[in-house]
């Protein structure tokens, strides 16, 4: 099973990335369950978002995730508040949204694995928005390989409906843009 622990903040989709991923999986024939963590926050205010995924088994736990084999941070300004990071599971990987380069992240941060795109630039080239999550759907699957990107195509059209369009085209191209380590 890969547990994942999506950081952001309100607005930004942490939330919907969760649930899309989970509808593909359960598309591909996997079990899935995706859950928000958060209280009466406005748009701003940290969310924490759960993700899990398994190959063959219905998934039974329904807590938290403690320790993700996926973390994803949608916002580096939160990789600090409470060091995140150190959550991680030993051999996870960290994906993480940054304007900084990947040796920039690799040095500042304790991590094995990491996966890091400029996920606010492709959102705001692509979209006109500074709405990330679509963008960092593309770094997820990069980093994890959880599902395929074909299988995210259907859930983010019914989800997004005539501006899926852009949003596919800002998970594929930040695919192509995350650089993995």
């Amino acid at each position: 099973m890969i547990e994942i622990c999506i950081y952001g903040r309100g607005g930004q989709g942490g939330v919907t990335l969760a649930e899309l991923v989970a509808h593909a999986a359960i598309r591909e024939g996997k079990h899935a369950q995706s859950m928000p963590s958060f209280g009466p926050e406005r748009r701003g205010a940290p969310v924490l978002a759960f993700l899990r995924v398994n190959e063959t088994e219905r998934i039974k736990i329904r807590t938290e995730v403690a320790e993700p084999d996926v973390l994803v941070v949608l916002d580096p300004g939160l990789l600090h508040i409470g060091d995140v990071v150190s959550r991680l599971k030993k051999g996870g990987i960290a994906v993480i949204n940054t304007k900084k380069s990947h040796a920039e992240m690799k040095a500042a941060i304790s991590t094995e694995r990491l996966a890091t795109v400029d996920a606010m630039s492709i959102a705001k080239e692509v979209l006109g928005l500074p709405i990330v999550n679509t963008a960092m759907l593309g770094a997820v699957i990069k980093a994890a390989e959880i599902v395929t990107l074909e299988s995210l195509e259907e859930p983010m059209k019914e989800r997004f409906g005539k501006v899926a369009t852009k949003n596919i085209e800002a998970m594929r191209k930040a695919y192509e843009e995350t650089v993995v380590s």
